[in-house]
Formats: structure tokens, sequence, C-alpha cells
């Protein structure tokens, strides 16, 4: 066993049996360690409540309610059978997804068609992080001038990526659109996310540590109920766009990073790529009697590659209701982070998502251990 993974496996398996230990409990001369975690779920970070009170317009609109309210009567009735069967069973839902004038797929040519207004989050509650540090998100060097949330602590927050799709019904907490791909990643292993933190002198309290953010090549191994196991053994996906590293500290067993560009793996319904992140942020609760890490982490994800995701899970529009020309078109207003030189407009939208971590084996192989991301360009970039 080399030097490396000797430290990894004896430092891994310190904070998952004794994160709690306090510092009087540590040898000022004891040496460096490293942590390891692996993220077994990860969610867009969404304050929804009961009756929805954060969306007073309602729900958005679905592609298919567009598509049959726009048709003349005769081809409504035709569409329905006179209002007997719904009007995107079987054929008709290919239907409403080409309504372009000129039979466009409206997700591939989002301007071709003019929807009516989105309905976005209007509530004031949400949580994330104050990305550009203004407290009424006036515009920066760095941002466009956007509305904040103010968190349940009292904090305000940057997360328009929430504000533009949660009154969307397939993004509520528990729904499809994201549920389906976080157990996608858990039972394929794709997507994978680990974090080191190195050079941690106390698991409760250290001013100084690194962390870094990998993908993984491996699958997450299960008990025979189904539970992700703990402190299980992960080869990290060596390609270069992963590995980036932030600076953090430890206060009170809560790790909290500097910001940092990073790029960190994507699967989900299936897609394949990447989330590229500016000037991301984690705060996590590091494991301790047998609880998993958890936490937020939160950044200004790249417009044009979210969009890229998007209109690639327009397979899912009826049982998950939303229109593409809306949001793109709302995507387009909210965008708060990262002005484009030439034209002043934003090219980011901040986000959050909030995880769920156990300990892990980092391990870095000898030999190169690659799998590339999907990086393909968007057939419609942000203009």
């Amino acid at each position: 066993m080399n030097i490396h993974l000797r430290s990894v496996l004896i430092a891994t398996c310190a904070i998952g049996m004794g994160a709690g230990l306090s510092s009087s409990a540590i040898s000022a001369s004891a040496p460096k360690r490293t942590i390891g975690l692996v993220v077994t779920s990860w969610f867009s970070a969404k304050y929804n409540t009961p009756h929805w009170e954060e969306c007073p317009e309602g729900a958005a609109l679905g592609n298919d309610e567009l598509w049959i309210k726009n048709l003349p009567q005769a081809q409504r009735i035709k569409a329905t059978a006179g209002g007997a069967v719904q009007p995107v069973d079987g054929e008709r839902k290919t239907q409403a997804v080409v309504r372009g004038p000129k039979g466009e797929d409206v997700c591939w040519n989002p301007e071709v068609v003019k929807d009516p207004p989105m309905r976005i989050v209007r509530g004031k509650t949400g949580y994330g992080f104050n990305l550009d540090g203004t407290d009424d998100g006036r515009a920066t060097p760095k941002s466009c001038k956007h509305d904040k949330f103010t968190s349940p602590e009292g904090v305000k927050v940057d997360n328009q990526l929430y504000r533009l799709l949660g009154c969307i019904l397939g993004m509520r907490n528990d729904a499809y659109l994201e549920g389906h791909p976080n157990q996608e990643r858990q039972d394929s292993g794709k997507g994978t996310i680990l974090i080191e933190i190195s050079d941690v002198d106390d698991a409760k309290n250290d001013d100084a540590v690194q962390v870094a953010f990998y993908g993984s090549i491996d699958t997450l191994p299960k008990d025979s109920t189904g539970k992700i196991l703990a402190n299980a053994s992960y080869r990290i996906n060596d390609n270069p766009i992963y590995g980036t590293k932030a600076r953090g500290k430890i206060v009170d067993g809560v790790l909290a990073t500097d910001a940092a560009d990073v790029r960190l793996p994507m699967y989900g319904n299936n897609y394949t790529g990447d989330i590229p992140l500016k000037d991301m942020r984690l705060n996590l609760t590091l494991p301790r009697e047998g609880k998993p890490a958890n936490g937020l982490m939160g950044g200004y994800y790249d417009f044009a590659k979210w969009w890229d995701y998007f209109q690639k899970i327009e397979f899912l529009l009826v049982s998950n209701q939303w229109s593409c020309p809306q949001v793109y078109v709302a995507a387009k207003e909210l965008r708060d982070g990262y002005p484009d030189p030439q034209t002043g407009e934003c090219t980011a939208l901040s986000t959050a998502m909030t995880i769920e971590a156990l300990p892990a084996f980092v391990i870095h192989p000898d030999k190169p251990n690659r799998v590339a991301a999907n990086d393909s360009p968007t057939r419609l970039a942000a203009k």
C-alpha cells in the first residue's frame, strides 16, 4: 500500500468514527489528516410551502396546456375527441412539442413562439449564498441587478434558479425531475461527486484546510436493504476538468469554503455532462455520531450549460409540466451572474443545492483513470 493511500485510509476512518473528538484530545504534533466524502444525494435548494404560497400566480403552465389553448376550436375538439381524451395522449403529445409556426420543436427553437410570461417564485424566502456581496441585489462588476431572497436565518441570499423553476410541478420537493435522477446516480454511480478535505489538524476546529472536488468512476456499494455503505473506496475520475481545490476552514465541525470556480460531474434523466459553477461555496456539517454530512453548496451556474441540459429533457414535458419557451425567456431575464463584457447581459444563474455525503476513501490511482465528460456545446447558446 502506498503512503498516500495509507494516510487517506487512516484519516477517513478517523472522521468516520470520531469526528466529535475535542481538540484537547489531539496532539499538537499529530500528522495532518485527510477526510474523504462521497456525495450520496443532492437536490436544488427550494423553499417549498405546502400550499404554494411562494407561487401566488399558481403552478407554471404546461406545454400541452399552451398548445391546446392556442388551437382553433374545431382542432381543439378534434384533438380531444370532443373532450373525451387528454390532449397529449398518443401522437398528440408530439404535436404539442412541435407547435412552432412551421412545426418547429419549441424546446430546440424556443424563440419561434411567444408564450405568456412564466409563473415564477414571488416569495421572499429562499436558500443559498450571498454570492454578489450585496443586501439589495444591485448591479456589481460580476452581477446584474436582481431581487434577493432572505434565508430562514435572516441572511440575504441569491438563488435565481429556484426563482425560475420553483413553480414547475415536476421541480417541487419530492417530485420527479430531481427525485428520479438522484436515484439514477445512486443506482448507476454516474455523476458521483467526491470531496477531499486535506491538511486537517482538527476535524472539529481548523482555520486552514484545503478542499478538492472530484468525480468518481465507481458505483456506490449498498447493503442488503439498499442502504449506501459508509467508508467505501472510490477511485477519482482524473479528467482535468475536475479536481479544483478551494481553501476552507472548520468551525465546530462545520466546513466552510472560500469561493472557487469548479466543475462537478452531472448525470440525471439520461443526461451525462457536468455542472460549471463560478464562485462556488460549500457549507457542510461533517459526519458525526453516525450521521452523514449535510449542508449547502451554491454558486453561479453557466446559463448555456444549464440550458443544454434542460432542453434535452423535453421528453419529460408531459408528466412534469413546463413550457420551454417560457423557461428560456424567463431564464434570460433572471440571469444574475457574470455580465458579458460586450453586451452587458449576465451569463449565469445563481443557484444552490442541498447535499448529503458519507465518509469515503478517495483513491488517487498511480495510473490515469479518466472518463470523458459530455462537454458538447448547446445548440442554442445564450444571447
